[in-house]
């Protein structure tokens, strides 16, 4: 990944609605949301939310699908996967210890992946 896309990526989210946004897309994996719906969860105008959608999906931290009339969003996570990798890659400097607290404050939301990591 480069850097442009992480940057592009981080700026997305820095933006509280965007952000809000991209956790309630997190919460509706996978099905997703349409974009009417988030706009009444979140309490945003329709033509505000369109846009803090397309900053999103440029940034690639949503893909959208239409469904009859809808538009149905859905957050990227290999996406976000990818840029905190890009992010952490290198922290432990060799030294895997350091990032299992890391790890560890992940693992309670992906049970599936505790038992086969390595320690």
């Amino acid at each position: 990944m480069e850097s442009e896309s992480v940057i592009l990526a981080l700026a997305a989210l820095a933006q509280s609605t965007r952000l809000d946004v991209f956790r309630l897309l997190v919460r509706h994996k996978p099905d997703g949301l349409p974009a009417g719906d988030i706009a009444r969860e979140l309490a945003v105008p329709h033509n505000t939310m369109s846009s803090h959608l397309g900053i999103l999906a440029r940034a690639g931290l949503v893909r959208s699908e239409r469904q009859s009339r809808s538009i149905i969003y859905r957050a990227d996570l290999d996406q976000l996967r990818e840029v905190v990798t890009f992010l952490l890659k290198d922290c432990c400097g060799g030294h895997p210890g350091l990032c299992a607290p890391l790890v560890d404050a992940l693992t309670p939301c992906c049970p599936a992946k505790a038992t086969t990591r390595a320690r």
